[in-house]
């Protein structure tokens, strides 16, 4: 899940300030009357969340190479792996 949300992340990023998917970044939503129980997360802040697990910051979205590289999960797995069967093999 991290993988992909960043990487959509990158993608509305790397977007022109007026494209519509960036607009939505400055959408006030109107104040009502709060729900009972704990609020929810937001898309945001899960958004900030994974950016301090992978090491990243806002502006290295714009390059993609380096972004691409920095969020894939699966290749760190691959290399961890293969990195304790020769170190214990």
């Amino acid at each position: 899940m991290r993988e992909t949300r960043l990487r959509w992340f990158g993608h509305v990023k790397r977007r022109s300030v007026d494209t519509p998917v960036r607009r939505c970044e400055w959408i006030n939503i109107p104040e009502g009357k709060r729900g009972r129980g704990r609020l929810k997360k937001s898309l945001d802040k899960v958004i900030r969340d994974n950016l301090k697990v992978v090491g990243l910051t806002d502006d290295m979205a714009q390059d993609r190479r380096l972004w691409r590289d920095r969020i894939k999960i699966l290749n760190r797995m691959r290399w961890f792996r293969s990195y304790l069967l020769i170190a214990l093999g």
